[in-house]
């Protein structure tokens, strides 16, 4: 990775701003803060999910797997 001085991210800052504006530059860090607490949300769920599953399975092990394919 790339070791940024002050001076490179002031000069991308710079570009950030004359590409997007003043005014769109709230606007876009609230979507994408948006987006990550979504995209976290999600993940969160992801694990929860599989938690839950591996604990049934530990329970009883003889069960078949049933998965919930929603996507056919």
């Amino acid at each position: 990775m790339p070791n940024l001085g002050a001076t490179e991210i002031l000069i991308i800052l710079g570009i950030v701003i004359l590409l997007f504006g003043g005014r769109k530059l709230p606007e876009l860090a609230r979507g994408s803060g948006r987006a990550l607490r979504i995209f976290k949300s999600e993940i969160r769920e992801s694990e929860n999910e599989e938690k839950q599953a591996d604990a049934k399975r530990a329970i009883d092990p003889a069960a078949p797997e049933r998965r919930d394919d929603t996507t056919a």
